[in-house]
């Protein structure tokens, strides 16, 4: 009984505190709202491509439960921007994501707005390539009235993708000669062929691909000083079968800048995707195509940055890259298979697997550049530079083919792992030669026999090994070398010749350094 009594009691000062309390008293809001932030920027978008989604964190910093009568765009239905409030999208109709009424705010407490856009720049009246377009997210009105400004760049660009169909759904695919016999082959790579008059990107406008462009037969796509392409997920550039890619970039006036290289990147403009590797395919330099040259471009973020097959006995190399940057790809940053490549003050870092790979024979030229890998993401099963005469079907049958050569001097070949060269040969004919080169090789287990007797000056000469090389910031992919760097001085004069100046066009002969750049004395900080 006693127990009895002292659970009614307990559970009716239980009734009655509950009946006392306040916590769903709102009171309306005296225009005295916390900001995280005053100004929201939402990144550089492409006109018709939607933007990441931001945030605007709001407080209550009172000690009241509170009512914000509205909380809206200052251009209506009209703006170009959507909001969500912690889940909900407001108002239902024209004026969903423009205008929330009552929104409630507890007492010290804080709510989430999320803002995106998509904008056409036609739809401005914007005369420019590009267009400033801002509006103010408005909390409550009159006296306690409150804004937060939102602001965004829009850039127009040149669209290029392939049709779709509005019945079926399928999207366009290419059609070109696939095994060599004459006549087209279906594929499963969707994109289009470019039309004559989108053979030539100049820096007028940004090009956005989707899909895969297509350089067709007697083609050259031909890329201006300054021109900037950006793909989306999966696309890339694809030239077969007597087609030709030249890529035309030229160094700054100031010497010290590539501001009028060619950029090849992913259609991400945010910060947040700068430097993530995988957002789009590759440059692919398909079997039969030709005189393929690239000089001062930055390719940048693919997945492979550029792809060569076939053609190793061509009169002329496949592709002559020289002044050129590749950095943060998901696999090879150039990845050969039986090609001929020629390379001067090339440079090339941060790729998942090699950043280099010479792979089932071919020929290859690679003079004054760097072959990096500071890749951190991943374990890498590669190292820096990959050279092999081989590929394996699906039964695991070794085919071999004739690695004709592959020279490289006065490069530095380096990385994070170690060693950061292999040498794999199954056929007998396996010509390669390292020349005045920093090399990072210290494995006892391999040095001294086969392919790597360091001592054979038929294979080696001059290079140093496992020294610094002391580059500016590898995170960064800023690879110049300081002026202790191990690469100092000791490249080859007959070589320097060859390539006089390096990639910032600073003369070479007289104190030749391997790599790309010559070193420089680092500013302290």
């Amino acid at each position: 009984m006693k127990r009895l009594l002292s659970l009614l009691l307990c559970f009716g000062i239980l009734l009655f505190w509950s009946s006392c309390r306040n916590d769903f008293e709102f009171t309306p809001s005296k225009g005295n709202l916390g900001f995280a932030q005053d100004t929201i920027y939402l990144d550089t978008v492409f006109t018709n491509i939607g933007s990441s989604t931001y945030n605007l964190k709001v407080y209550n910093r009172s000690d009241d439960d509170i009512v914000i009568p509205t909380i809206q765009f200052e251009n209506g239905v009209n703006s170009r921007y959507r909001m969500n409030i912690d889940g909900t999208t407001g108002l239902e109709g024209a004026q969903e994501g423009k205008f929330f009424e009552d929104v409630e705010l507890l007492a010290k407490d804080s709510l989430f707005i999320f803002i995106e856009t998509t904008i056409n720049i036609s739809t401005l009246g914007a005369l420019e390539n590009q267009f400033l377009y801002t509006d103010k997210i408005l909390f409550d009105s009159g006296n306690n009235q409150q804004d937060v400004d939102v602001v965004t760049l829009v850039k127009d660009a040149v669209f290029i993708y392939p049709s779709k169909d509005d019945t079926t759904g399928i999207v366009e695919t290419l059609s070109f000669d696939v095994d060599g016999d004459g006549t087209p082959d279906e594929t499963t790579l969707e994109g289009r062929f470019l039309a004559d008059d989108e053979l030539t990107f100049t820096n007028e406008k940004p090009y956005v691909i989707y899909g895969y462009a297509g350089v067709g037969a007697g083609k050259i796509l031909t890329m201006e000083a300054g021109a900037r392409v950006h793909f989306h997920a999966d696309s890339g550039i694809i030239v077969t079968n007597n087609g030709s890619l030249n890529i035309n970039g030229t160094l700054s006036p100031d010497q010290e800048t590539l501001e009028n290289e060619v950029i090849l990147e992913g259609d991400r403009l945010e910060p947040l995707y700068e430097d993530i590797p995988g957002q789009w395919g590759t440059i692919w330099l398909y079997n039969g195509s030709e005189n393929n040259t690239i000089n001062y471009a930055t390719i940048k973020n693919a997945t492979i940055g550029i792809l060569s097959e076939g053609n190793q006995d061509a009169p002329s190399d496949k592709l002559t890259i020289r002044n050129s940057q590749i950095y943060n790809v998901s696999s090879f940053g150039i990845l050969g298979r039986a090609t001929s490549i020629s390379a001067e003050n090339l440079v090339i870092n941060n790729a998942g697997q090699s950043s280099f790979a010479a792979t089932y024979g071919g020929k290859y030229n690679v003079t004054h550049s760097t072959i990096a890998n500071y890749w951190n993401s991943s374990f890498r099963q590669y190292p820096a530079l990959l050279i092999n005469d081989y590929v394996l079907d699906e039964n695991n049958t070794v085919f071999t083919n004739v690695l004709i050569e592959a020279n490289f001097n006065n490069c530095i070949i380096y990385g994070n792992d170690n060693p950061e060269f292999l040498l794999e040969n199954e056929g007998d004919e396996f010509n390669f030669k390292f020349t005045n080169c920093l090399l990072r090789f210290n494995n006892n287990e391999l040095s001294g026999s086969g392919n790597y007797d360091f001592e054979d000056e038929s294979f080696y000469l001059g290079n140093v090994f496992n020294e610094q090389p002391y580059f500016e910031n590898t995170s960064e992919n800023m690879m110049r070398i300081g002026d202790d760097s191990g690469a100092n001085g000791i490249g080859l004069s007959t070589f320097a010749a060859q390539v006089p100046y390096d990639i910032l066009d600073k003369n070479r002969t007289a104190s030749p350094d391997a790599g790309a750049y010559q070193s420089v004395v680092f500013d302290e900080d």
